[in-house]
């Protein structure tokens, strides 16, 4: 149990110690996890998440065959790999209840988290290890190498170019499952799972698209071999879950536990996904996951509500100098803009699913962005804005163009992400780097004060979007309005105008 004298001191998470924590934690004996599971991108939502489901399973003595193995290309991998390895990969979650409850636990369901290392080896050695028959992914949306025009694969991309050129030595996630499978393939350890945990209508198509679209170019004969034999099941998946900082490293202590990638998370979770896995999956209905073959349809719906939401929010927000996603929400403009925008130019695109409309998904995504609790940053929603409004904004942008529906707010929306990349707030404070592209962006958005429709030039957002002068034309008025009267005033004159 946990010290609670006066002298009560933090203690170190690790297998050691968890019989001296006294919330939840992990009832089976871990030495008996085996893997089946390669997770790529090991961020606070994975772990909040799937490792979560799994864990839940776990706790029933199931599914410990279904043990994940972390993995990872980037820089902030290697970085989670030397928190997590320290920790055992141990990993504390805290609840964060609107009422002010914490609920905390730990989670065990992760097992071991391969080395990051340039040529991607030890990763492709993990995919290629014949127990592992799922392999997931949470990369992020800007990830998939999506050309914004086709929705297909940017085939052309440096990145995808020099996998395709040196399939040996695979820079991106995409490459190294490739020649992980045909290790599998030529060892006859056979096919696997591809389960991506993205932001993404029809994220398991996108995934299948990337994976194929550097196979075909490889080796013809393992191209067939994936597309016959793999599956690549489509999925949705909702929590939301905040960047962890001092404050949540904070929380932790106070429940007398030193973890250095503690998570917090609202007390929500959605997983709908097809159940389409080729050699077998842990029970996961068991603990809360839907199974469906509508998968699209409620990926559409949280995308072009929540995520898409979280944008029009966020560079409000940002422009205004509010910190979190709560705080700017208790702003009347920016409520009635995100309540407007999305009753009157988002769900009218929106097909109705049986067990929840979209306005009444819409509520239930005003509660949960209006939770005190959570304390989710603007800054962190508003990252990658290039990928997030391409892919939650602009759908319904050529949606209500093709319908001839209005697009007043969302050409807004449009020219607040624009005018936020300008780089600078009201107050005249610094927006800082908050984009992989963003020294594009913020040339372009400066040169906006002369030239309004060069926003549109971004083709990786836009597409052939730039061919459509009504769209262009509102959101010059918007743009123009933000830098003559400012954004409250501008987000006053939208929300006042009619349909």
């Amino acid at each position: 149990m946990l010290n609670k004298s006066k002298n009560f001191f933090p203690i170190d998470l690790k297998n050691d110690n968890l019989s001296k924590f006294n919330i939840l934690k992990p009832k089976y004996d871990r030495s008996k996890i085996s893997p089946g599971i390669v997770h790529i991108g090991v961020g606070n939502f994975h772990r909040a998440h799937l490792s979560w489901y799994l864990h839940r399973l776990m706790q029933e003595n199931k599914s410990m065959n279904w043990g994940i193995i972390g993995s990872g290309v980037l820089n902030y991998d290697y970085q989670m790999r030397g928190k997590l390895n320290k920790q055992d990969y141990l990993t504390t979650l805290i609840e964060l209840d609107p009422s002010g409850n914490k609920n905390s636990e730990i989670i065990g369901s992760m097992v071991d988290y391969v080395p990051v290392e340039k040529n991607n080896q030890p990763l492709i050695n993990a995919i290629a290890d014949s127990r592992i028959r799922i392999v997931s992914l949470t990369v992020t949306e800007g990830g998939y190498f999506i050309d914004s025009r086709s929705g297909l694969l940017d085939i052309d991309h440096e990145e995808i170019l020099k996998d395709i050129k040196n399939p040996k030595e695979p820079q991106t996630v995409f490459g190294a499952i490739v020649k992980a499978l045909r290790i599998r393939k030529e060892n006859s350890y056979g096919p696997i799972t591809l389960l991506s945990c993205d932001n993404l209508i029809k994220n398991g198509e996108k995934l299948k698209q990337a994976i194929l679209g550097i196979a075909q170019n490889i080796d013809k004969e393992l191209s067939t071999w994936i597309e016959e034999k793999c599956t690549f099941p489509n999925s949705m998946v909702d929590c939301i879950v905040p960047r962890t900082g001092e404050r949540e490293l904070s929380l932790v202590k106070k429940i007398g536990i030193i973890d250095e990638a503690p998570v917090v998370h609202e007390n929500f979770r959605q997983w709908v996904v097809e159940d389409n896995f080729c050699v077998g999956r842990p029970q996961l209905e068991e603990v809360g996951v839907q199974f469906s073959s509508q998968v699209h349809k409620y990926e559409d719906q949280k995308i072009r509500i929540l995520n898409a939401g979280h944008q029009i929010i966020a560079n409000a927000g940002e422009l205004l100098g509010i910190n979190t996603i709560d705080k700017a929400l208790e702003h009347k403009g920016i409520l009635s803009m995100f309540e407007k925008v999305t009753k009157e130019e988002i769900i009218p695109h929106i097909d109705p699913l049986p067990d929840l409309s979209p306005s009444d998904y819409y509520q239930l995504i005003l509660n949960r962005f209006s939770n005190p609790e959570i304390k989710d940053t603007v800054r962190r929603v508003a990252f990658d804005g290039s990928s997030r409004h391409s892919i939650f904004i602009v759908p319904s942008i050529n949606d209500s163009i093709a319908k001839n529906i209005s697009n007043k707010g969302l050409a807004l929306v449009e020219a607040l992400w624009a005018k936020m990349c300008q780089g600078v707030r009201e107050d005249k404070s610094k927006i800082e780097n908050n984009d992989p592209i963003w020294d594009k962006l913020n040339t372009y958005a400066i040169q906006l004060k002369t030239n309004p429709l060069k926003w549109f030039e971004i083709k990786e957002v836009y597409g052939n979007l730039h061919d459509n002068q009504s769209f262009k034309d509102l959101f010059v008025k918007w743009f123009r309005s933000l830098e003559e009267i400012g954004v409250e005033k501008t987000i006053r004159e939208y929300s006042l105008t009619k349909s």
